[in-house]
């Protein structure tokens, strides 16, 4: 072991150590350091049923386990070929719960969503049929192609898990997680995605196109398996049980005082920049607190650290903002943004 290495394993042991003495005693009496080893356990494997079928794309998979984890709904954005359906799809296999997949195009109605009502000429009266968000893990492919009404149909099952037609609610099981796909605005064929729409999502994860070794391995590997067959043989790693488990793991993880309110220096640092017309809510504050003890547990740690927020903050962050007119129309980037707020702002210590 070199020196480089001597020294990161003792800063750590010491950011351990200091984090524990910080940790109130009742904290301890439940949440020993072993405890959250179920938790990357689980993750681990996932991303091991991953490797064998996509290659590349690490950070996108982090995200979306640590999005399950936390219990939100994710976003995936790319432009089309770059293996965004792929990886839902991953994902679902790997969860042994119902899963849907639902192809959103311009004439797609609400109903065709939520279910629709039919008559019954035998009983004389209505029957509800369930549509396909009915489901545990709800793949909605393409979000953008469909226009803001039947986006509008995921509105409440997105924030409340329930939905209500003809007057009656219907609520849905537990887990409930949305996965979806969309290729960016300037695409043709697509409607931008409305804000109430996109704060309903916990991550918007953008991915882009693989690096040449990545892209070499890709052609290797599908040169000898046109159907990308081990698609079908992915073991199913997590149930309902498992994935509860894992969530009240998730919510005990430590999070100080000091690290709370960097959250929400960060956030809201956001509604008073200058480059900003709109910044985060309330709501984003919540999703980088969850999501960073996710990421946590995840590393495999009880206790939150700065650099579990400064991952999180980025796909939590970017499309609850909106750029001033001017600042979009000079091509600011929203990461770079939201970058130097966040390195603006004294990391606890």
């Amino acid at each position: 072991m070199n020196e480089l290495e001597n020294n990161t394993e003792f800063e750590n042991t010491n950011i351990q150590k200091e984090t524990n003495e910080a940790i109130p005693a009742e904290h301890k009496s439940y949440l020993p350091d072993d405890e959250v080893l179920p938790v990357k356990n689980a993750a681990d494997a996932i991303k091991m049923e991953f490797s064998n079928v996509l290659v590349g794309q690490n950070d996108l998979v982090t995200y979306m386990l640590t999005g399950m984890f936390a219990g939100g709904h994710m976003l995936i954005e790319g432009v089309p070929g770059i293996a965004k359906t792929l990886s839902a799809k991953i994902l679902a296999k790997c969860l042994h719960l119902d899963y849907s997949r639902i192809q959103f195009t311009p004439d797609l109605m609400p109903s065709d969503v939520t279910g629709t009502s039919i008559f019954n000429l035998k009983t004389s009266e209505f029957t509800f049929n369930k549509g396909p968000i009915f489901s545990n893990v709800v793949l909605i492919d393409e979000i953008n192609r469909a226009p803001a009404k039947t986006q509008a149909a995921l509105f409440e099952v997105m924030e409340e898990q329930q939905i209500s037609v003809d007057g009656i609610t219907y609520q849905l099981e537990n887990p409930f997680l949305v996965l979806a796909t969309q290729n960016p605005i300037e695409q043709e064929g697509t409607y931008r995605l409305p804000e109430a729409q996109l704060d309903r999502f916990l991550f918007r994860i953008q991915i882009t196109y693989p690096h040449l070794e990545d892209e070499k391995s890709i052609l290797k590997r599908f040169s000898i398996d046109f159907k990308n067959s081990k698609l079908n043989n992915i073991n199913k790693i997590l149930d309902p049980i498992k994935i509860a488990h894992i969530k009240s793991l998730v919510e005990k993880v430590f999070i100080k005082d000091e690290l709370i309110d960097y959250i929400a220096s960060i956030v809201v640092n956001t509604r008073n920049d200058s480059d900003l017309f709109l910044g985060a809510s309330p709501r984003a504050s919540l999703a980088i607190l969850k999501s960073s003890k996710a990421y946590a547990a995840i590393n495999g740690r009880s206790f939150v650290t700065p650099d579990d927020i400064k991952f999180v903050a980025f796909p939590v962050l970017n499309h609850r903002v909106q750029l001033m007119p001017e600042k979009e129309m000079e091509g600011v980037d929203t990461f770079k943004v939201i970058k130097r707020i966040i390195e603006s702002i004294e990391v606890p210590r």
